[in-house]
């Protein structure tokens, strides 16, 4: 169950208020994510593969991917950094959304041990019109120091539908994402 692991790794209460009751099936290739398990960077680099939750017919979802042990968990004054925010998500087809943030992989710096990478779904009230500022894959501009709790709340999106998380600390692969980020 989602709401043991987000308990157990404390997403709630520093991410969320309530966890959800339902799993976002979660792959990166051969790598399951499996309510907290560690990964390494270089293995959640690129998109997920498999991305998958219990979705109703013609509804419409946000997904958020976030990082809120920035830059440690011990000191994590940059909480949160948002490293995916995709929303107007029919059913589970991702791909077709609108893109807030571009997906970023996980880049935790070294000796910070394990940064927490959380995955949330949430059922929107009807199609949103953000106004935030769109952000690529080449940008860390603006994505320390967020909120998920402010976002779903300026969006009136209740609670998670669905979560997932992964663990995973530095390795080799974080330096080519800071250069990628211009960081």
């Amino acid at each position: 169950m989602a709401a043991e692991a987000f308990k157990k790794h404390e997403v709630v209460p520093d991410v969320i208020d309530k966890a959800p009751s339902n799993v976002i099936e979660l792959s990166y290739g051969a790598v399951k994510i499996e309510q907290g398990n560690v990964v390494t960077p270089t293995q959640v680099k690129d998109r997920p593969t498999v991305l998958n939750w219990p979705a109703e017919d013609g509804a419409l979802y946000t997904l958020i991917k976030t990082d809120p042990d920035a830059p440690s968990r011990a000191d994590p004054k940059f909480r949160e950094w948002h490293h995916w925010v995709v929303v107007n998500i029919p059913g589970t087809d991702w791909s077709k959304g609108e893109v807030l943030s571009d997906f970023v992989g996980a880049g935790p710096p070294p000796k910070t041990g394990l940064h927490r990478y959380v995955f949330l779904v949430y059922k929107q009230p009807g199609k949103l019109e953000c106004d935030e500022e769109r952000l690529p894959n080449t940008s860390g501009k603006n994505r320390g120091g967020w909120s998920t709790r402010n976002f779903v709340k300026k969006y009136n999106l209740g609670d998670p539908v669905a979560g997932n998380l992964f663990q995973a600390e530095y390795d080799d692969y974080c330096p080519q994402l800071y250069k990628q980020l211009g960081m």
